[in-house]
């Protein structure tokens, strides 16, 4: 009966884009040793944590993150005596999330899980980190460095590690429709904010700025400072790098959930799943994709060209057409051109007297 489910899903998925990339979820590693602690908790709301199984310490990150209203937290609990986080990334490696922060981690631990999120990026999740002071020019690692925070959040200062899990919690909550950019942070009462932003934002640091009234975001940027033409300087955007996790995410997923082992692989059926991209393409254009651009996916015929000469297939005689009807096993090969947009940032501005 061809492909209306996925068209449905693909569409509500477009539909939905932008309230679900602002329900977020964070992960948090702590070490406690708390009596009745549990080794791993989901919290949907702070109302829903027993703060009597936490240190106090451990509580106020907990509030930390949620002044940024994401959706869920994950909590990894760790034994105080513990010297890596390994235990902890084992057991969030096959869970759903997006930002994690880990208050307590050491410069020694933060080359380790610096590493572990490159790792598993490379192998299509979707995780990022935000990590203190971690020079690791990729898009999945925001590197913060403002230090010395007072917030009134707490009665003790935050140290840059402490206070990551409050810009967690942020990237976590927003919405697609925005940046990061400017956000201000009402709870901060002093920072030891930089003498030099736009060099530190040019060196792939997320700092916290101060304009004689707020304290707040100077411009939402991960830590890559790298571009290539691949990935361009985009790319060092948090809120592209969102659109294109929720992106590759959607994508991936539907075609597991709906797609693998349910149609034949035939020309048709490809044709078919190409429209729903399309559709979802088109569901997205204006707070996620650009939509002055021809966002447009198709049968990528060059790799399936390329495809069928491995397998000892002369495809030098055919057309662009033929090449995509020819039979390619189990094998989809599916190409997109598409542009995402960002938020307002910089202003240029001349005045004629």
């Amino acid at each position: 009966m061809g492909l209306p489910s996925i068209n449905i899903i693909f569409k509500t998925k477009g539909v939905t884009a932008i309230q679900r990339s602002a329900r977020g979820i964070v992960a948090l590693i702590i070490k406690d040793d708390t009596e009745g602690g549990s080794p791993l908790e989901v919290f949907k709301s702070v109302a829903d944590i027993d703060f009597t199984k936490y240190t106090k310490r451990n509580y106020e990150y907990l509030k930390l993150i949620y002044e940024g209203a994401p959706s869920k937290v994950i909590v990894i609990r760790l034994a105080t005596s513990a010297t890596d986080y390994n235990a902890a990334l084992r057991q969030l490696k096959n869970l759903r999330w997006n930002y994690l922060t880990i208050p307590s981690i050491d410069s020694e631990n933060l080359t380790i899980v610096s590493a572990w999120i490159k790792e598993q990026r490379s192998a299509q999740k979707t995780f990022k980190a935000v990590l203190p002071k971690c020079v690791a020019d990729h898009e999945g690692i925001i590197n913060f460095t403002t230090d010395t925070i007072e917030s009134t959040l707490s009665e003790t200062a935050f140290t840059t590690a402490e206070y990551c899990a409050r810009i967690a919690g942020i990237l976590a909550g927003l919405p697609l429709s925005r940046s990061s950019t400017y956000y201000v942070f009402p709870d901060i009462v002093s920072a030891a904010v930089p003498e030099d932003p736009n060099e530190r934002i040019d060196n792939g640091e997320l700092i916290i700025v101060y304009d004689s009234e707020n304290y707040k975001i100077g411009r939402g940027v991960n830590s890559l400072t790298t571009f290539t033409t691949e990935h361009g300087q985009e790319f060092s955007k948090i809120k592209i790098m969102e659109g294109v996790d929720l992106y590759n995410d959607d994508i991936r997923s539907t075609f597991e959930d709906s797609y693998i082992g349910k149609y034949r692989n035939d020309y048709d059926n490809k044709q078919a799943f190409v429209a729903a991209v399309n559709a979802y393409n088109k569901a997205l254009e204006g707070d996620v994709l650009d939509k002055t651009y021809d966002n447009k996916t198709t049968i990528d015929v060059e790799a399936q060209r390329q495809y069928l000469e491995s397998k000892g297939i002369d495809t030098s005689e055919m057309d662009d057409v033929a090449v995509a009807k020819v039979n390619t096993g189990a094998r989809v090969f599916v190409a997109g051109n598409i542009k995402f947009v960002d938020a307002m940032e910089d202003l240029d501005m001349v005045n004629h007297m």
